[in-house]
């Protein structure tokens, strides 16, 4: 995983998204809010509900050509540019 956080995550997922450069959002749902911990889920954690409205996963595999990469760069530096 190659992750960046940014308060402008959805907009960024979107930009990439709109010139066909695939990312994900690993993990939605911040733990202490998830079933599994369900006796802490009233707990505020506000620097982990912060992080997991921010962190979006970018493209990221040996089989990622050099190409792919600066194009994923060159949208990244366009939507922040």
């Amino acid at each position: 995983l190659f992750v960046v956080r940014t308060p402008k995550r959805d907009a960024l997922q979107r930009h990439l998204a709109e010139r066909g450069i695939q990312t994900m959002i690993h993990y939605p749902i911040p733990p202490h809010k998830q079933r599994a911990y369900a006796e802490w889920s009233e707990k505020g954690l506000p620097v982990t509900e912060r992080i997991h409205t921010e962190a979006l996963s970018l493209p990221m595999s040996p089989f990622l050509g050099e190409g792919d990469a600066k194009a994923v760069i060159r949208a990244v530096r366009a939507f922040f540019g």
